[in-house]
């Protein structure tokens, strides 16, 4: 190792994103990178592997520190929860006022912040960053959504920069916010990557039951679409999923896959978080329930062995794939808006001054919900930075009503068939929420004022009220209820 301090950044933590990032910073010019892995062994099968990459390599942590020159910054690339806090602990002992600790991994935003609060009365900055594009993306240029002080993104910017995926001559990467509005942004991201992927495995579903479609003939009507409005990273994979031939049986892949879909957490912080903003995500939502649903074979068995009919698939009608595409753009044009939404009321809640136009910027590029429309989303909030849904922009407005009688055609003759759609019908009856003058929520609130003396208000006249449901009936006006 040097004698005197060389590398510019350091990564710890080298499986397979960590070591693909350290080669895409050290790939680029101006960087010089060290590596640090609580395992020697990976650490040397790295360097010998990547020579070319002139890793600065340490054994210990202190060796490491010692080869970052100041002010040091490092990105943590290891498993999110107690690993990750070691490694902060450790570098927080050995870092000075000045330096940068940086979590690139999925952490849970609420731990970020808390890790932020704790780090920073040291001097030191800790920023939680996003990185989303998986392993390919980490070795090539992913998105990036760091958080942390404006002060550390002045030295962390430039370095993140220049390994960023690029959209239309822009790196995808911008400061999201402070403390925890970075790992809060990934964490919307993948919700909405969780609604997306549903809502093209209910498109293949549809297109396969009633539309008759094999797999081979959808692998090509998905690469049609991508050629259109619905371009994106996921329809460009769904093809390629679907042409698959599995080498052993010579059966289309997607047969021999197992129907059981698990997850990784980042999507039910989504829902769960959404519900503690006030924030309706059912697009989301149901597409983390669905992957639960597949996931209990048990049940799943219990009621087919007790079912003795099923409906029979509708014949495929004319334009039926036109159709399908078109509730397709709507159902995703609708989960976008639900996650911006929530990374609203977040920033909000948590005092975060998010830019959404450049947020939709740094997801063109790099990250799985890479898209076409994304550019119409950074035009959304161009045109009106303060607007309440993105379902009320003109662009998303038309689109939705272009393709409305489409997606109730999809949805109704879904149903009548007997397949199951969460994401497709849960976006619409969203819509219809939005678009109806008035709401059942009233018996609602009735029920409630009964039961529990909840209050309500009138549409005729300002202030609270409350019925003497088991007295006269009468009503009285009254504080708001607590409860």
């Amino acid at each position: 190792m040097p004698e005197t301090p060389v590398a510019n950044i350091g990564v710890v933590g080298l499986a397979v994103m960590g070591s693909n990032l350290a080669r895409n910073l050290a790939s680029r010019e101006g960087n010089t990178v060290a590596v640090y892995n609580r395992s020697y062994g990976r650490t040397q099968t790295l360097i010998e592997e990547h020579p070319e990459a002139g890793f600065i390599a340490s054994e210990t942590i202190d060796e490491f520190v010692a080869s970052l020159a100041k002010p040091r910054t490092a990105i943590i690339m290891v498993q999110a929860g107690a690993g990750t806090d070691a490694v902060i602990s450790q570098l927080a002992e050995r870092f000075e006022p000045g330096d940068i600790i940086v979590d690139g991994g999925n952490a849970n935003f609420h731990d970020t912040i808390r890790r932020e609060k704790d780090v920073s009365e040291t001097g030191v900055h800790f920023v939680g960053a996003g990185i989303s594009g998986g392993e390919e993306g980490a070795l090539k240029g992913p998105s990036i959504m760091p958080g942390g002080s404006k002060q550390s993104y002045e030295t962390l910017g430039p370095i993140l920069a220049s390994i960023a995926a690029v959209a239309e001559g822009e790196p995808c990467v911008t400061h999201i916010g402070t403390d925890g509005a970075g790992h809060f942004v990934k964490m919307v991201h993948n919700g909405i990557e969780y609604a997306d992927m549903q809502l093209i495995a209910e498109a293949y579903d549809l297109l396969r039951t009633i539309g008759g479609y094999e797999p081979a003939a959808m692998a090509e009507v998905f690469a049609e679409w991508n050629q259109g409005d619905l371009e994106s990273y996921l329809i460009e994979i769904t093809a390629e999923v679907l042409k698959q031939v599995d080498a052993e049986t010579g059966e289309p892949f997607i047969d021999i896959v197992l129907d059981e879909a698990g997850s990784k957490g980042t999507g039910v912080w989504t829902v769960q978080n959404a519900l503690d903003l006030g924030t309706p995500v059912g697009g989301i939502a149901e597409a983390v329930f669905a992957r639960a649903v597949s996931s209990h074979p048990e049940q799943r068995s219990a009621v087919q062995a007790v079912v003795t009919s099923r409906p029979t698939p509708a014949e495929r009608y004319e334009g039926f794939e036109d159709d399908v595409r078109a509730a397709l753009y709507a159902s995703k044009v609708v989960a976008y808006s639900q996650g911006f939404d929530e990374i609203i009321a977040g920033a909000a809640k948590y005092g975060w001054e998010i830019d959404k136009g450049a947020v939709a910027k740094i997801w063109r590029a790099g990250c799985i919900i890479r898209a076409r429309f994304l550019n119409r989303i950074v035009d959304a909030y161009a045109n009106n930075p303060g607007i309440t849904t993105l379902l009320e922009d003109p662009y998303f407005a038309k689109a939705v009503a272009d393709g409305e009688a489409a997606w109730r055609r999809i949805v109704s003759t879904a149903a009548l068939s007997g397949v199951p759609i969460p994401g497709f019908g849960a976006a619409l009856s969203y819509y219809d929420s939005l678009a109806s003058k008035r709401l059942p929520a009233a018996l609602v609130q009735g029920q409630r004022d009964f039961f529990g003396a909840h209050t309500y208000k009138r549409v005729d006249k300002p202030g609270v009220f409350h019925t003497l449901w088991s007295d006269d009936r009468s009503e009285i006006e009254t504080e708001p209820s607590t409860h």
